[in-house]
């Protein structure tokens, strides 16, 4: 799922994970065991970055992450 901005995110992290299973990577598992990743499109656009060394310093911060942090991504 979609997510322009960092609130959108949130929320529909708060309201899908209630009750259900975080994971990583912006996954997670709804009450009733459906998996959902909430990513923002701007996630896409820092992996494919021109500088190489920057999509990967991306990837790692990304594959910390629970809940993406569209903020904490973009000072890496």
């Amino acid at each position: 799922m979609n997510c322009k901005t960092q609130e959108k995110v949130d929320e529909l992290w708060k309201r899908l994970s209630e009750g259900g299973e975080i994971q990583v990577c912006g996954w997670l598992k709804d009450r009733y065991g459906v998996s959902w990743q909430i990513v923002p499109p701007v996630l896409a656009q820092m992996l494919q970055d021109k500088d190489a060394e920057k999509s990967e310093r991306v990837m790692k911060a990304l594959l910390q992450m629970k809940k993406i942090d569209i903020k904490t991504l973009e000072e890496v």
